[in-house]
Formats: C-alpha cells, sequence, structure tokens
C-alpha cells in the first residue's frame, strides 16, 4: 500500500511500514495495466524501481497524479530556495562565453566547485517537466559545466585572449620601441595560475615583464602595489624598475629577493637585524671559516682529532683504480685529485696517501720513491724506486695494488686492477721481492686489499712495530702544516660552500645523514659531517643577533608561511626563473599561497640555467606546473607556458647550431627558435692554436675582424672565458685595434650581454678546460639539487650561454693538440655547420698504453715529439715521423704497418700499440728494435735479400 505524508511517500508492506523522501525520486510516478490489475512504479535514484502491484487502475491513478503533483511542488520549493545561488552560478557560468577576465583555474575553481556541489544536492534530482522550460534551461547550462569544466574553461580562455589582444593592440605596438611579436602579446595577456614564459637568448624577455606588468595596472587587473616584481641582482632590479616605469608611467619598484626578504623580517620584527660583516665579503667568510677550525683544534679535543684525520684520511675522494675500468680514466680522475701527503710530495694514489699520512701522523720520517740503496744490473727496467724508504731504520715499504678473489674450491688468488697486467704486476712484485732478499734489506709489504677490509693501517701499524716507535706528533702542530700547505684553504672553502647551501636549502644533520647513506659516500662523509656539525654551530654562535643571506631568505619565508606576514602581492613577476633556489621557491610559494587569487608570472630559460653552484635548481623550472601550478577539476599542476620563441639577437648558423648543441641533452625544454636574420657566410668559426701561439691567434682573428669594417665603423667584440684567468691584456687589444669596441667577461658574467662579434678563447679539455673537468667535491650533493643524469648537462648550458651572446659570428679557440670534447663534437657534426677546422685536426691519437691523447710538443731543440697528456702517470714518449719531422706514424685500416700522413710507412713493433721498428746498431751488427726503447723492448732482426733489407723473425 502506499500513501502520500507531506513530503514523503509511506509503503505498508504485511505490516510494515517503510519511508521514501520525494528528495530521493528521480522522476514522477508511472502506471500500467496488468491482467490483474495495475501496477504503479516508483523510479528512484540509482536506477532501483519500487512497484505496488494489483491496485485498481483508478486507485493507482489518483495515486500517481497525487504523488506527481507533490513532486513538482517540492522541487520547485527546493529550486525557490536555492534561487539566488542558482541565478548568481547560472551568470557566472553564462559570463565564460564572452568572460571580462581571464579565467584562470584559481578563478574557475569556486564556480565550478559551487556547480558540483549544486549538482549532487539538488540538480541531479531535478526534472525539467517539473519545473518548467526556463528554469531547466537554466539547470541544464549549469549542469553542462559540472560535466565539462575544462572544454568551457578552455574554450573561455582562447575567447578572453583573442578579444583581449585586440583591446590593447596599440598598447602592444608602442609599448616598447619596436612592436611587440605575437608570442610576447600572447605572454602578457595569459593570466594562469602559474604562468611560465620560455624566453630564449635575445628573445626579449625584459620587454615581457615590463609590458605585463604596464598591462596590469593599466587593464585595471591589479594596482601598482599588488604586483611584486623580482629580481637575481640588484642591478637587474633597477634596472627593471627604470624600464617599467619610463615605458608605462606606472611606478613599480622592483627588488631582490634579499631585500624583500630583509624587509618582510623588518615589518614582522619591527626592525631589521643587522647584517652579518661577512654575508657581503667572501674572504671574510672564509677566514671566519678558518679561525673557526682553529679554535676547534685548539679547544676541543675530540673534534679537533677529527679535523686532523679529514686533513689526514679524507681531504681526497677515496677512489682507487679498482674504481675505473681504463687507464685513461683513472689517470683523468688522479689528475682533477690534489695527492699532496702532509709532508709535501705528491703521491701516486689514494692509498698511498693514506701510508704517508699516517707515517706523517706517527712522527715516522721517511722518504717517497727514492733510488734503492744498492745498484741493480742492467734489465731493461727503469731504475728501482721502492714506495717509501723510513729515514732512521732504512726500512722499505711497497703497497701492491693487488686484491683476494675468492675461487669456486675455497682457495684465494692476487688480482689486479680490470687495465692491469695481472702476470706482468705479479711477476714485478716477485723481482721487488727478490731484489730485497738478495740486498738484505728489509721489506714490509701492505696490499689494496688490506684497504678493501678496512685494515691498511692497523696492518701496517703491526707490521712496523719492530722496527719503529711511535711519536705521535700534537694535532695543533699538524694543523699548523696543513695551514703551511695551504689544504686549509681548499677545505675552508668546501665548508664554506657546504654551509651556505646547508642553510639555503633548509637542510638538517639528519638530512645529509640519511642523504650520505642513500648515495653511499661511506666514511670520507661521516668524517666530513662531523667536522661540519661544530664548525656550523660555532658559526651561528658568533653571528650573535646578526643574519648572514641564507638567514633573510628562510626567515622570510618562515614568517610568510605561518601568516605572521600578510602578502598584499596577488601578482608575482619573477625574472631569470631559471636560477631560483629551493629556498627562494618556498619564500615565492608561501607569498602566493597566502591569497587564493594570487598568480605567478615566472621569466626564464632553462637552456641558461648555469648556476647550480649558486643553488639554483634547474629541476623548479622542468616542473614548472607541479611546483607553482594551480588545481582545477581534479587535475593539479594547472599552467601554461608561452614560448617567445624568436630571437632578435643572433643569425639563423648561430641560433641554430646553438639550439642543436643544447638540446643534444634530452632533458631541456624544447623550444622553436626564429633567428634574428639569415647569412651565407660562415658564422661559426674554430681556429686551432699551437702551444704558446694563443695571442698571436687572437690577434689574427681581431685582425680579420677589423679589416672588414668600414674605415668609420665600430664593432662590438666580446672575449668570452670559462674562468677570470683567461682574461689578456686588454689594454694592449684596445690600443692595436681602435675601431673594435673589445670587452672581457667569464661566461657566467655575460649573461644578458651581446656583441657583433664574439670569440670564445681556451675551449680545451683539461681540469680548467671547457668544459671544466674541475669536479665539485661529490659532498656537495648532500646539500645541493640532484645532479643531471646527462655528461657534462650544466657545462653544455654554459656553452649555450657562450653561443647566444654572438649577433654576427662566433670564433671559438681550440688547442691543436688538446681540443674539447665539445669543439670535437661541433667539427664532426655537419649539423653545426661550423667553419675553418682542417680536416683532422680535433682528433688526437690515442695513446696505446692508457687509452688517454697523444699530444705533439716542441722540445727545446726544435724537435716533435708526442707525449701522453698523462704525463705524470703514463709517461708514453713517441718522436715524429723522421721523414716528416711533424706527423705520427698509425695503424692504417687493415694494415700491419704504421703509415705516417706524409705517406712514409714503417714496421710495427711486435711489444706495443704505439711503437714501430727504426734501424740501430749492436754488438752484432744492425738490428731493428722499437722507437720507444728502453721503455719497450721490442726487437726484430734483419736480413738482406737482392731487393733490399726486410724484416724477419720477430721476437720479444
Amino acid at each position: 500500500m502506499f500513501e502520500l505524508s507531506g513530503t514523503n511517500v509511506l509503503i505498508t508492506k504485511r505490516g510494515q511500514i517503510s519511508t521514501i523522501s520525494l528528495e530521493d525520486l528521480a522522476s514522477p510516478p508511472s502506471v500500467e495495466k496488468g491482467i490483474f490489475g495495475a501496477t504503479a512504479i516508483l523510479s528512484m535514484s540509482g536506477r532501483r524501481e519500487i512497484l505496488l502491484r494489483g491496485a485498481r487502475f483508478a486507485d493507482a491513478r489518483l495515486f500517481s497524479d497525487t504523488v506527481k503533483s507533490a513532486w513538482i511542488d517540492f522541487n520547485l520549493q527546493a529550486l525557490e530556495r536555492e534561487a539566488d545561488r542558482l541565478a548568481v552560478l547560472h551568470s557566472e557560468i553564462l559570463n565564460l562565453a564572452r568572460p571580462t577576465a581571464y579565467p584562470a583555474a584559481c578563478v574557475i575553481t569556486p564556480v565550478l566547485n559551487d556547480a558540483l556541489a549544486l549538482e549532487a544536492s539538488l540538480l541531479s534530482k531535478l526534472n525539467p517537466d517539473a519545473i518548467g522550460p526556463e528554469a531547466a534551461a537554466c539547470v541544464e547550462r549549469i549542469r553542462n559545466f559540472a560535466l565539462n569544466p575544462k572544454a568551457i574553461r578552455s574554450a573561455a580562455i582562447a575567447t578572453y585572449v583573442t578579444t583581449e589582444l585586440e583591446r590593447w593592440k596599440d598598447f602592444f605596438d608602442t609599448i616598447e620601441s619596436k612592436p611587440l611579436t605575437a608570442e610576447q602579446r600572447l605572454s602578457v595577456v595569459v593570466d594562469e595560475d602559474a604562468t611560465l614564459v620560455l624566453a630564449g637568448a635575445g628573445s626579449g624577455k625584459t620587454s615581457v615583464i615590463t609590458a605585463k606588468a604596464a598591462y596590469l595596472v593599466k587593464a585595471e587587473i591589479r594596482k601598482p602595489d599588488e604586483i611584486l616584481l623580482l629580481a637575481f641582482a640588484k642591478n637587474a632590479a633597477a634596472e627593471m624598475s627604470e624600464r617599467v616605469e619610463a615605458r608605462s608611467g606606472v611606478p613599480i619598484v622592483a627588488r631582490t629577493f634579499h631585500a624583500l626578504a630583509y624587509d618582510i623580517i623588518g615589518l614582522v620584527e619591527g626592525s631589521k637585524p643587522a647584517l652579518a660583516d661577512h654575508a657581503t665579503d667572501d674572504l671574510a667568510f672564509i677566514n671566519l671559516i678558518k679561525q673557526i677550525l682553529k679554535d676547534l683544534v685548539q679547544t676541543l679535543t675530540e673534534v679537533s682529532r677529527g679535523i686532523i684525520q679529514w686533513f689526514a684520511h679524507f681531504l681526497v675522494e677515496p677512489k682507487t683504480e679498482w674504481d675505473f675500468t681504463s687507464k685513461h680514466a683513472y689517470y683523468s680522475h688522479l689528475e682533477k685529485q690534489d695527492l699532496r701527503t702532509l709532508q709535501g710530495e705528491k703521491v701516486k694514489s689514494y692509498e698511498e696517501l693514506q701510508i704517508a699520512n699516517w707515517l706523517y701522523e706517527n712522527g715516522i720520517e721517511y722518504e717517497y720513491e727514492p733510488d734503492y740503496e744498492h745498484k741493480i744490473k742492467a734489465t731493461g727496467r727503469r731504475d728501482y724506486c721502492p714506495d717509501f724508504r723510513l729515514t732512521e731504520s732504512g726500512v722499505y715499504i711497497e703497497h701492491f695494488g693487488v686484491r683476494r678473489q675468492k675461487l669456486p674450491d675455497g682457495t684465494e688468488r692476487l688480482m689486479t686492477a680490470p687495465f692491469v697486467d695481472r702476470d706482468e704486476y705479479l711477476a714485478g712484485m716477485e723481482w721487488k721481492r727478490k731484489v730485497h732478499a738478495e740486498h738484505e734489506t728489509t721489506l714490509v709489504e701492505t696490499y689494496s686489499y688490506e684497504q678493501q677490509e678496512g685494515r691498511l693501517l692497523a696492518s701496517l701499524e703491526a707490521k712496523l712495530a719492530p722496527h719503529v716507535t711511535l711519536k705521535p706528533l700534537p694535532a695543533d702542530m699538524i694543523f699548523d702544516r696543513v695551514i703551511e700547505l695551504k689544504q686549509v684553504d681548499t677545505f675552508s672553502q668546501l665548508l664554506g660552500t657546504f654551509l651556505r647551501k646547508f642553510k639555503s636549502g633548509g637542510y638538517s644533520l639528519a638530512d645529509c645523514d640519511a642523504k650520505s647513506e642513500r648515495m653511499k659516500l661511506g666514511k670520507r662523509s661521516d668524517a666530513f659531517l662531523a667536522v661540519f656539525a661544530p664548525v656550523f654551530a660555532e658559526y651561528q654562535k658568533r653571528l650573535g643577533g646578526r643574519i648572514d643571506f641564507e638567514d633573510m631568505i628562510l626567515r622570510a619565508a618562515h614568517y610568510a608561511e605561518t601568516g605572521r606576514y600578510v602578502s598584499p602581492f596577488r601578482h608575482i613577476l619573477v625574472d631569470e626563473f631559471q636560477d631560483i633556489s629551493q629556498s627562494r621557491a618556498r619564500l615565492v610559494k608561501a607569498l602566493k599561497g597566502q591569497n587564493p587569487n594570487a598568480r605567478l608570472f615566472a621569466v626564464g630559460d632553462d637552456w641558461q640555467s648555469i648556476f647550480r653552484f649558486a643553488g639554483s635548481d634547474i629541476h623548479l623550472m622542468r616542473y614548472f606546473g607541479s611546483e607553482f601550478g594551480g588545481i582545477f577539476a581534479g587535475e593539479s599542476g594547472v599552467h601554461r607556458a608561452v614560448d617567445l620563441g624568436r630571437t632578435f639577437r643572433s643569425v639563423d648558423q648561430i641560433a641554430f647550431a646553438a639550439r642543436t648543441f643544447v638540446l643534444k641533452n634530452p632533458a631541456q625544454i624544447a623550444k622553436q627558435i626564429v633567428p634574428a636574420g639569415t647569412t651565407t657566410e660562415p658564422a661559426i668559426k674554430i681556429r686551432m692554436v699551437a702551444k704558446d701561439e694563443d695571442q698571436r691567434a687572437l690577434g689574427d682573428v681581431l685582425h680579420e675582424i677589423s679589416a672588414k669594417i668600414d674605415p668609420a665603423q665600430t664593432v662590438a667584440v666580446l672575449l668570452l672565458g670559462r674562468y677570470r684567468f683567461l682574461e689578456p691584456d686588454m689594454r694592449d687589444l684596445q690600443r692595436r685595434y681602435p675601431r673594435l669596441r673589445i670587452a672581457y667577461k667569464t661566461i657566467h658574467a655575460s649573461k644578458g650581454l651581446e656583441a657583433d662579434h664574439v670569440i670564445l678563447l681556451n675551449v680545451d679539455s683539461g681540469r680548467t678546460g671547457f668544459p671544466s673537468e674541475t669536479v665539485d667535491d661529490p659532498l656537495l650533493s648532500l646539500v645541493s639539487p640532484e645532479a643531471e643524469a646527462f655528461e657534462n648537462a650544466e657545462e653544455r648550458r654554459v656553452m649555450y650561454v657562450a653561443m647566444t651572446r654572438a649577433r654576427h659570428t662566433l670564433t671559438m679557440m681550440a688547442s691543436k693538440s688538446r681540443p674539447s670534447s665539445f669543439i670535437t663534437e661541433l667539427i664532426n657534426d655537419p649539423a653545426y655547420a661550423v667553419a675553418g677546422a682542417a680536416e683532422g685536426e680535433a682528433r688526437p691519437h690515442e695513446c696505446g698504453e692508457c687509452g688517454g691523447r697523444l699530444l705533439d710538443v716542441r722540445g727545446q731543440d726544435g724537435r716533435i715529439r708526442y707525449r701522453c697528456e698523462h704525463v705524470q702517470h703514463c709517461g708514453n714518449l713517441l718522436p715524429a715521423c723522421p721523414s716528416c719531422g711533424a706527423g705520427l706514424p698509425r695503424h692504417a685500416d687493415g694494415t700491419a704497418s704504421l703509415t705516417c700522413r706524409c705517406s712514409t710507412t714503417f714496421p710495427t713493433c711486435p711489444d706495443c700499440k704505439d711503437g714501430w721498428l727504426t734501424e740501430r746498431s749492436g754488438r752484432y751488427g744492425a738490428f731493428l728494435s722499437c722507437v720507444r726503447y728502453p721503455v719497450c723492448s721490442g726487437k726484430a732482426k734483419i736480413t738482406t735479400v737482392s731487393s733490399g733489407p726486410r724484416l724477419m723473425n720477430l721476437k720479444r
């Protein structure tokens, strides 16, 4: 039995009464005739039906009409209760067809949330038949928006942008000296929660920021005091302020992050704390770190021991030959390390460094690699120089690079590093033992497996116990020695850099410990953090009530996050966004997060992100949406990116080559480039320079530029170098080339500059080459953004910055004997279209002994020789071809002989890869031997036949 009671339908079945609210009905009841009577049907939400069977048709129809009338009244009443809310919501959705403001996610999200709430509570339950056509149309529009919010917002954005671009056409035509490009105009009008403008080199990013600030005010979107302009440097902020006011008449003050943070602190605390003296003086800062170290050594025993242990055993990265697969890689690593002992000499391995410093710490005088005290009979070997000789006892120490390998049968055998000839090395070990036995000198042996097992020094102490008495030196005496060796300078720099990164990144010691464990940095990291912790505590103590720049950003961010500072800013415009750090990003997020309608407008170029050493984190730009974007329709990271594309600086050859070069790293954001012009002349040239001819070669390039310009004309020439010390004599150059406006900058300092002609100096390989092979200490990774997987990722961006300073020509100066890997790439890939490098010049010969490069060097006698780049470790030395005196005979494909570029051929040495056989005279007449003798003892006999001498019976 069905019965209507108010706004409920009562159903009685077998004496049980259940209740259904009219709100739960999806449609009015219906009636169907049947053989045994009529059936009344109630359609419920969720497609559920309740049936009343067996009623008389007239009764069922009456019941249906009654409930339908009540259901319509119920819906109309519900609609009436929400009439005002529905009217506002409908108006807002209707306005999206012709929006008067940019439909940003943060603006439309409240509208969507309201629509979704009404849809769930009311609209989905209304029936068009119950509310009439006019109300039904209103409800339908709201429901459609709730179901398709993204499509409707996208259409609204397109409409708004088109209208706004036309409305502000005159403004965009006149705001700068030249009309803005279509991409620049779009970037100004787009106003998403977070907007990223990808501004490649020379694309007019300053014009975009200027126009954006002026547009926001002139369009009455924001008041001037609601706009925050942020730059990274004082001069950039001042220039931005002046340009905005000059172009638009709008007085908006641009600030640096530090200036903003200082103001926030002043407002919250009532006064601005004094800035530490060393905050603006790097030398004073490093000197403070040095003084803290010295004071800790003298006052705290445990800390003092830790500091001395660091200098003695952890100053350099603890890698051994076992960590490398080739001699070349191992030697390259050694050359990047300063393996200098506390006594002052340089040793050849990390394990030798451990031994030498332990001897010094314990007052045991020694000589490193002395001549053996007995003369050894001629063996074809170099003179024997043991690793160490203890001065007082005469005991010799040999450290052998062998580790133990356990075999399946349980026995062990000695193994060498992957690139070392095991049999030859073990034979050398036996020979050394035999020498000491024959001459009755005491030999103490140490092994790499002892270091691997963590007992090298303990084992050494036990082996030396019968021969020496330990006399440990006081910690302050060792520290004085460290100062004398200037090792404390390097360590203080490392500590200072680490400390600033530690503070600016908001790290804790626990964070560093956890990351160290994750990266498996081992004991060296533990030793460093054990020193850093007391140094940092003392540093903070000595700050007193003052602050440094790191404190500024973090304290300001904290005040913004906790609401102690209330931000008036509704638009935050950030220049050079690719340089932003985690701490600065935290401040920006805190300011933006205070107001749901606040927007971030960031302008930058990830291709020019070159300040990782200063804390910039390229990931913040690459993942801009997830870091700063809004939320809409269940999607997070909502943002808009606009690619400016066009460059107003470089001609096509330079612009396209630079783009190709930087995009070799697939992690870089792909951007389109429209060059400033085209040229048919070669715009990128590479000049290969012989040793000691850098100045002459630079003069030649400048002369060529000067000779091509009109007598009354001057042009700008920018000399760029990877380092400050590469700066040539600028006064002399300006005197010699008066029609050239010549300037020198490091590449990092050249950001934002441009010149008609750019000359990039010393694009060579090596520790201070380009790409730089000066490796950041791995410990800095504990307080740095995650390193990029692509090799030389940041150095590649540094090269891009250098290339894109040029308008018309770019000339790169590279060493003929040791060109940079970048130069080799540019020459070998025709896509770059470089000119001026002779075929093969950038392909140095490979050393057959270690895999490094053979460099041509001219001796005092004027002759050319080819020497391995790893001169301190490899020692491979070859004469030039005796026929031409310049080339180097090399193996030709498919032949057993060596051929020089002058076409002369030579018989191959049977014992080594690089040598060839030359005729010599001996006790038994002429014979052939390797040009590398006595290092190589390869030989062959000469037999004479009617056609002349020939080679036979090769033997070792």
